[in-house]
């Protein structure tokens, strides 16, 4: 199969307006407009909010359901409701459904949701499927405003519904014949009010979507299941001029459909090219790249539901008028676009479904394909049939974990078993093992590829992503049985087990705290993005999976010695300079008595890189030199406590983190495999000189430090509050009693003098933080780079190693790559240079 691969220009960002290329383009022109006509009898948002977020602002979250309740009650083609699910701060998230007024009754949507889910059934005959399609509409999705602080998708689909309520004319009209619309204008009200990107726990919820940790992302994916459309459209604002649409740039991952990419590309990237050219409107595209990693608004329901999966951004400092246009212009075109070509569309929809069954019956995994011109493949998907995935249920110690795993599957749709008795596996390949003959007991889950959601099975139980292109944000490994840790593999055989259909899991949730007196403090080392987020992630998993009381000390607590009344305190990721400086001399002089006299420091990431600076870990900590975008790496555990429950191995996800050693080689709690032993395994991207550098490191080291105890990680135990495997050795580092017993054996001259004074000397020399932004060349190409970077005023450092050199660019403010002023747009312009990128890696 071929994705087709748009011919037109590589359109970037520019103040002028960009032009569609030449007539070989296989775009059809954008769907005729006829000139609105209102019927008048629906109210417009002035009629019901006076004052729209006060002074021509943005609605408030109230306004806008308030204004949707308004229009539900003025209109026989709108309904509204709530999802299942409110948010942290008990606010509800509120949709609106547009339709003929006959499919809006119980009894019409019924039939829509039915019609929708015999599309999807790949047992559904090409004739059944046309009858379906001939007197059903597509289902189309708009959301907005997952982030808080991008506010003018709302607005704008507060417009479409208004509109859609109110307009009679012939092009209102098609779209009404032709689909039901579910607006899901406030995806982050929290965040909204707040104006905060994140939500109350600090989550960026447009990487949330397959792990479903907070309520808001799980209420929308649950009314997804019930509503599934071939169109999701995700409205955005950047840090960047004009607007941003489809098409986008590569890497796509493999397992997305070809169907989805040609609607993306080709029905709506040229009807809104069309569009915003008619209209002298300025415009870019071919420059993001977020249609690979599974936590997006746009990759999961491309991948999961088989739909035209768009992220829109438009420029955030623009006037409210102009984005809130621009917004309204790209969702009433995409839409216009669906309904003109619902037949087709729809057909394609089932068709990508039949073919998914068909692939998985031949165990025949997607290829790596390029869609933007002039990019070439670097990982191959491995060509070798896969059929059949299992899960071990074997081990008592794991069976949350693969509850979890299961009850995740099962709701996103994915047909799971149970063998009914034992199955001989001649060619079963364990993850990250050689392929092997075992006999899993009855009891094991079989997941076959030979099912309707065949690409996400993959998506989630891979081994690899096999990332075809060395473009990304922070995450290219995101297999569950990795993150869970837990015991499966996979088979290409023709298999037909005994087995029986698992019944319906629900969430296992946590065992209990067993160490109720445990008094735990939490610091924060800054108010940056980082330790936000990291922060954010910790205190969810405290407060809402582990139960645990904690406190929040600042600096000033500690240097008045609020932590004598503590007996741990954790420091999440954040920035170790803010983090010193606020602490000050009386600070760390604090923190060194408290730990010297029984306290138990426990960190991660530039945590730990706070403790190396302030004297309360002997970790020698260096700056990396290879490239990890965010991969998951097979790790040994060590020592006691904290391989409880875990078992000899674990997966750590590794994203440029300090490389870390240990000044006693028996203080290692859980290390990176020695370099080319069997038990070295990556998941994800890395550059090939990863595994000489991390193999035999450190990941925690875990030591006596006086009376009390120091437990440092280099890695985050608790990635965005998914990475379950390692999230229990973190429980077990703040839940067991005293560090390793090889390490207790050592005794306290860990903690001499000289061992100190070396670390805090290494830390001093670290380089990059979690929130840099990492461009790797080759070196033959590192003079053509600095002047792209030259060219945006960009700030770095240089780094070189042989054959690469690294431009550690500065990103004071910590923004995320849709935030920044040019980070998205330096692929184009870097690939225009021909400069040979080895990785490029943005927040």
């Amino acid at each position: 199969m071929r994705r087709f691969a748009l011919a037109l220009a590589v359109f970037v960002a520019a103040a002028v307006l960009a032009a569609p290329a030449a007539a070989q383009t296989p775009c059809a022109p954008a769907p005729a407009q006829t000139a609105p006509q209102f019927a008048g009898t629906t109210p417009k948002l002035g009629d019901v909010v006076k004052n729209p977020g006060g002074d021509g602002g943005e609605v408030t979250t109230a306004q806008a359901y308030q204004y949707m309740d308004a229009v539900d009650r003025a209109s026989d083609k709108v309904i509204t409701g709530s999802l299942p699910a409110r948010t942290w701060q008990d606010r509800e998230l509120r949709y609106a459904i547009v339709g003929r007024t006959e499919r809006l009754t119980p009894a019409g949507l019924q039939g829509v949701r039915q019609a929708a889910q015999a599309l999807r059934n790949p047992l559904t005959t090409e004739a059944e499927a046309n009858q379906i399609i001939a007197s059903n509409p597509a289902i189309l999705w708009v959301a907005s405003n997952v982030h808080g602080g991008e506010e003018s998708g709302t607005d704008a689909s507060l417009r479409v519904l208004y509109e859609l309520a109110d307009r009679t004319d012939a092009s209102a009209q098609r779209i009404l014949d032709n689909a039901v619309v579910v607006l899901l204008p406030i995806q982050n009200p929290d965040g909204r009010e707040a104006d905060t990107r994140r939500n109350f726990y600090g989550f960026d919820m447009n990487r949330d979507w397959f792990a479903r940790t907070q309520p808001e992302t799980d209420g929308k994916i649950e009314l997804l299941r019930q509503y599934p459309g071939p169109l999701f459209i995700d409205a955005h604002e950047m840090g960047r001029k004009t607007y941003f649409f489809p098409p986008n740039a590569d890497p796509i991952y493999h397992e997305i459909t070809d169907e989805a990419v040609s609607w993306i590309n080709n029905d709506y990237g040229c009807a809104m090219i069309d569009e915003f050219t008619e209209q002298g409107i300025p415009f870019f595209n071919r420059d993001l790249y977020d249609l690979f990693y599974m936590g997006y608004g746009d990759t999961v329901p491309a991948t999961g539901f088989g739909a035209a999966g768009m992220t829109f951004e438009k420029a955030s400092g623009d006037p409210i008028a102009t984005r809130l246009y621009e917004q309204y212009l790209t969702q009433w075109t995409s839409l216009s676009v669906a309904a003109e070509r619902k037949a087709r569309i729809l057909s394609e929809w089932a068709s990508s479904w039949h073919e998914a069954y068909t692939q998985g019956v031949n165990g025949f995994l997607e290829p790596n394909e390029i869609v933007n011109p002039g990019n070439e493949v670097v990982t191959d998907v491995p060509t070798e049939p896969l059929r059949h995935y299992f899960l071990r249920a074997d081990d008592p110690s794991k069976t949350r974990e693969v509850q979890a795993i299961v009850r995740r599957l099962q709701r996103m749709d994915v047909q799971v078993y149970q063998l009914n008795r034992q199955l001989r596996v001649s060619d079963y390949k364990p993850y990250g093992r050689d392929r092997q003959a075992v006999t899993l007991p009855a009891g094991t889950y079989w997941i076959p590829m030979a099912q309707m959601q065949k690409h996400w099975v993959q998506a989630m139980l891979n081994e690899d992503t096999y990332t075809p292109f060395p473009y990304f944000y922070d995450v290219t490994a995101w297999s569950q049985p990795l993150l869970f840790n837990v015991q499966g593999g996979s088979s290409g055989l023709e298999l037909s087990p005994a087995a029986s259909p698992a019944p319906q899991l629900g969430d296992p949730g946590e065992p209990a705290i067993g160490r109720d007196a445990l008094k735990v403090a939490l610091f924060q080392t800054d108010d940056g993005t980082s330790a936000i987020e990291s922060s954010g992630w910790l205190r969810y998993l405290l407060e809402r999976r582990w139960n645990l009381p904690y406190q929040d000390v600042t600096a000033k607590d500690i240097g008045s010695g609020a932590l004598d009344n503590f007996d741990v305190v954790l420091v999440p990721n954040g920035s170790a300079t803010s983090g010193e400086k606020a602490l000050g001399g009386r600070g760390i002089r604090a923190l060194q008595d408290w730990v010297g006299a029984g306290g138990h420091w426990i960190s991660w990431r530039g945590g730990t890189e706070l403790a190396a600076r302030i004297g309360v870990t002997t970790a020698l900590l260096d700056s990396p030199t290879t490239d990890v975008p965010g991969s998951l790496f097979r790790v040994q555990m060590t020592s006691d406590p904290l391989d409880n429950g875990v078992g000899p191995f674990a997966y750590a996800f590794y994203e440029y983190d300090d490389v870390m050693t240990a000044s006693n080689p028996a203080s290692v709690a859980m290390q990176f495999p020695p370099a080319a032993s069997e038990d070295f395994f990556i998941s994800g991207f890395a550059s090939d000189n990863t595994e000489a550098e991390l193999g035999g490191t450190a990941a925690a080291i875990d030591e006596p430090f006086g009376a009390g105890r120091s437990t440092v990680f280099s890695v985050e135990p608790n990635f965005r509050a998914f990475t379950n495997g390692t999230q229990k050795v973190l429980r077990n580092a703040i839940l067991g009693a005293g560090a390793g017993t090889a390490a207790r054996a050592s005794g306290r001259n860990l903690v001499s003098a000289a061992r100190v004074r070396r670390s805090r000397a290494a830390a001093k020399q670290l380089v990059g933080s979690s929130a840099t932004i990492r461009l790797s060349v080759e070196r033959s190409s590192a003079a053509r780079a600095a002047r792209i970077l030259r060219r945006y005023d960009a700030r770095y450092r240089v780094q070189r190693t042989p054959g690469r050199t690294a431009f550690l660019i500065a990103n004071p403010r910590q923004l995320a790559a849709d935030e920044h002023p040019f980070a998205t747009r330096l692929p184009s312009a870097l690939e225009q240079a021909g400069v040979e990128t080895i990785a490029f890696r943005v927040p």
